[in-house]
């Protein structure tokens, strides 16, 4: 970035007067003040001006230059799924880009008016094999759960999408309900420590179900649902001796008729189609000894 004209300036000045061959020749004390020796007015201070001015002209030049590079080498690569993962992230509700920009002007917002319109909490991307398109998924955040924004909020984000994007890149945005999780497990209990339906003998808490829950909020968003690891978490839990999953199944929204689908078995791991997962129930968990 390109000093201020008087910011070199004084670093020129200091030199000068730091000189011990000039001070010899002026007769100033050596790393006195250029001000205090020299007037405004002085030949000294008239060429100190016109070299400070002088170098201020190359280094604007220089961040020009620089910034002309950047800008262009920026329109000719294409970006990738990561870049629409942080614009997905950046993307401010209610505010327009700078013109032929993918960006916004912040000038007068305070921190918690841009916290408060940056809406999407999560996102990510992903390119399907089969298809030529970009799989936007999305969420916001709301009393610490993972939501669907609006459906007035999903227009402005893919218009804005639509405005960021490279030309010719086509996008789907995935802007779901949770996928639902439907889990049938036979847990092990020490009876010395749960009750017959899972409740601590003595804080009165669930502990598998709290296992559960954690579990899922743990996950990254759009990661993928490993039963094994599901099962490795619940044996953690308090008063939990074996853990058996006898059946998970999961449904989520389908398009086609603008709800939720049928349950479908889970096979090892299942990536969920919204990003993320809600427990249906805990009816499923049997407990023995």
């Amino acid at each position: 970035m390109a000093r201020t004209i008087q910011e070199i300036k004084t670093v020129a000045t200091q030199r000068f007067m730091a000189s011990e061959i000039l001070a010899a020749m002026y007769g100033f004390t050596q790393g006195e003040s250029f001000e205090r020796e020299f007037s405004k007015v002085s030949l000294e201070n008239f060429i100190f001006d016109i070299v400070a001015f002088s170098i201020w002209t190359v280094e604007i030049l220089m961040d020009t230059h620089k910034k002309e590079v950047s800008d262009t080498l920026i329109q000719m690569l294409p970006h990738t799924a990561r870049w629409y993962r942080n614009k997905a992230l950046a993307f401010r509700y209610g505010y327009e880009l700078i013109p032929d920009s993918d960006k916004y002007d912040n000038t007068g917002l305070s921190q918690d008016q841009i916290e408060t319109s940056e809406i999407i909490k999560y996102a990510a991307v992903e390119e399907p094999e089969d298809d030529t398109r970009l799989i936007v998924k999305i969420a916001t955040e709301v009393a610490g759960e993972l939501n669907p924004i609006s459906k007035i909020e999903q227009e402005a984000f893919t218009a804005y999408i639509n405005e960021v994007k490279d030309a010719g890149v086509r996008t789907t945005v995935i802007n779901y309900q949770p996928d639902i999780l439907r889990l049938s497990l036979r847990i092990v209990r020490d009876p010395l420590v749960l009750d017959a339906d899972g409740t601590h003998r003595v804080n009165g808490g669930k502990p598998v179900e709290q296992a559960i829950r954690g579990f899922l909020r743990a996950l990254p968003f759009n990661g993928e649902l490993r039963l094994q690891e599901l099962a490795n978490k619940l044996e953690t839990a308090d008063g939990v001796a074996i853990v058996q999953i006898d059946s998970a199944m999961s449904k989520w929204i389908d398009p086609a008729v603008n709800g939720y689908g049928d349950f479908r078995t889970i096979d090892i791991r299942t990536i969920p189609l919204s990003g993320y997962f809600k427990i249906e129930n805990y009816e499923g968990i049997e407990y023995v000894v």
